[in-house]
């Protein structure tokens, strides 16, 4: 497909187009509706040996499918994430046995360490705002040792070297059989919760902060909040898992977690695959497992972790997910001509209020001794589309940057309806209605066209991150919304026959946000002459609907035949300034533009 997807924006409300049922929901469910009977049937074929590997494989799932969302989704390198097991265990443990207050039942022990865990993950969490990918790795393998040391070091509390007694759980999962049921039952619902964050508007925002962050924020998504809220619940699931793992163990001692055991729960995730549930699983099964048929290997096994991973990671990048993502194999069909509907433009945008005028007033900012933006006056007004010439490298991205709250402007403002926008608030441009392309199409590849556009609808969603979690009403009323509208905005831009089909398989993709302000960087770029028609009168039904567009293009035929008015910049200084008339008989505009 030789085509750039148009960029448009939708109303994310239920009325309009009618979304399909989510694919094959049977099928998807189907895997873990296996995995779910072979292992309540376990013990009835397994024997006692097998049953402590299962049980631990179900320990190691509880901490992993949280961590799953921290690695997996959203991107973040946390290696160190055995400290959060070991915070778990030694806190249930200590509580269990009295070592610090009087001895509490297990199962209160075990729910006072989700709540540290919860803080700590937090608190380990809290470097990803700032540091980026290694760098924040060995701030959480720097905490890991921290604790260790403290483990070895707090003798009274801890044992320090010789160790604390793990907690035993009362009838009925005080025999292994039982203890195992109790383990498999909180790896069950911690599948069935991270299930539901993947296929919800936090899922797909992770996403988006991961693959795209720029656009994320473009979206209206705050990447601190969201963050913070997943660094909670991982925390608190691994905590859990480190108390089962006592309890497991029966004795702890801060040689049972080591870096092997840190690095097995990363790369789990890694050969299972991103933004997938049932590849990490699978991975964590498949790496529990593994050691059992190599024990006399087990000196190696930091080894035999790091060739697995180089053998996945050149074979099959995407890991098991992918492997199990039979239905992107197929090939695409061959005629998908993407055919517009501006009709359905108005349907989307009936309800936009009147936000007023966008103006810059005065706008000026420099890089270094570089003038980007030089004195710029512009106004863009509803129902209007306001084209921008500029030659590259004359400010163009920069006015685009300062409009959408990534650059403060060093002199003037921009204003929206008279006041001031505060700079540098990117996710916050989305929640006043203004929303932007970019030139280079940023999406989440490994996410659906439907899913793509679901992603800019996120500040339309009204469930939390827990009713998301639990799939309660109202996170269930979002997601239809979305899905329905986000297929309404497909229809509108002839997309709709794409709309399961993995965005990385498309040459281009964007995403979509309602806005009374759309900011777009060359939608036109690579398009055919037809296809250009078809975006023009696209644009002209978006600006019928009341919403205002700057449009920056390097095509003048479509800047002249759309645009209501039109400014010209050189230099980052305005060189002519009206309507298009007047633009095509500017001197100095046609010897420098125009080839007159």
């Amino acid at each position: 497909m030789d085509t750039k997807i148009t960029k448009t924006v939708s109303e994310l409300r239920p009325a309009g187009a009618n979304a399909p049922a989510p694919a094959s929901a049977f099928a998807t469910a189907l895997p873990f509706l296996a995995l779910l009977v072979i292992g309540i049937a376990f013990p009835l074929f397994g024997g006692g040996y097998w049953g402590v590997i299962a049980t631990r494989a179900c320990v190691y799932w509880v901490l992993v499918s949280g961590l799953n969302l921290v690695v997996g989704f959203a991107g973040q390198i946390a290696i160190g994430w055995v400290a959060l097991l070991t915070l778990g265990a030694y806190t249930t443990s200590v509580l269990a046995a009295g070592n610090v207050l009087p001895a509490l039942p297990p199962y209160l022990a075990l729910a006072i360490a989700a709540l540290v865990g919860a803080i700590f993950g937090l608190i380990v969490g809290l470097p990803a705002l700032r540091l980026r990918t290694f760098y924040f790795a060995i701030t959480t393998l720097g905490f890991a040792t921290i604790v260790t040391q403290v483990a070895l070091a707090w003798q009274s509390v801890t044992g320090g070297g010789v160790g604390v007694p793990g907690p035993i759980f009362p009838e009925p999962f005080s025999s292994q059989w039982g203890f195992y049921y109790f383990c498999f039952g909180l790896a069950a619902i911690c599948t069935w919760m991270t299930a539901n964050i993947a296929a919800s508007r936090s899922g797909r925002a992770l996403t988006a902060i991961r693959d795209a962050e720029v656009a994320a924020e473009a979206s209206g998504i705050a990447k601190p909040a969201l963050l913070g809220t997943v660094f909670l619940f991982s925390g608190a699931v691994a905590a859990v898992a480190g108390g089962l793992f006592a309890s497991l163990q029966s004795y702890i001692t801060p040689d049972a977690f080591t870096l092997d055991l840190s690095v097995l729960f990363f790369i789990a995730i890694l050969i299972g695959g991103r933004s997938s549930i049932l590849g990490p699983l699978l991975g964590t099964i498949l790496l529990t497992v593994l050691p059992e048929f190599a024990a006399p290997l087990v000196a190696w096994s930091t080894f035999l972790y790091a060739v697995l991973l180089l053998v996945i990671v050149l074979a099959i990048p995407g890991g098991i997910a992918e492997m199990l993502d039979f239905k992107n194999r197929r090939p695409l069909e061959s005629d998908r001509a993407i055919v517009p509907r501006p009709e359905l433009v108005a349907r989307l945008l009936d309800t936009a209020p009147d936000a007023g005028t966008l103006t810059l007033d005065q706008v000026a900012l420099s890089f270094g001794g570089v003038r980007a933006i030089d004195g710029l006056d512009m106004e863009i007004r509803p129902g209007q589309v306001h084209g921008l010439i500029v030659p590259n490298g004359s400010g163009k991205t920069t006015t685009l940057n300062v409009i959408s709250g990534y650059y403060a402007p060093q002199h003037g403002a921009v204003r929206l309806n008279g006041a001031a926008l505060p700079a540098l608030t990117r996710h916050q441009r989305a929640h006043m209605r203004i929303a932007r392309t970019f030139q280079t199409p940023r999406i989440v590849g490994s996410a659906s066209v439907l899913e793509n556009v679901m992603i800019g609808g996120t500040i339309y969603g009204r469930a939390t991150f827990v009713e998301s979690l639990l799939s309660l009403p109202r996170h269930r009323r979002d997601e239809a919304m979305l899905r329905k509208t986000a297929m309404l905005a497909l229809e509108s831009v002839g997309l709709e026959r794409l709309a399961a089909v993995r965005a990385d398989r498309l040459q281009h993709a964007g995403l979509m946000l309602r806005p009374s302000f759309l900011l777009l960087d060359e939608p036109a770029a690579g398009l055919s002459a037809e296809e250009i028609a078809r975006l023009s009168t696209l644009l002209l039904a978006i600006a019928r609907a009341g919403t205002g567009v700057l449009l920056v293009e390097h095509h003048p035929d479509l800047i002249f035949d759309i645009c209501h008015h039109i400014t010209v910049l050189n230099l980052g200084k305005t060189l002519a300034a009206g309507t298009p008339a007047e633009i095509r008989s500017h001197r100095e505009v046609v010897n420098a533009y125009l080839g007159g």
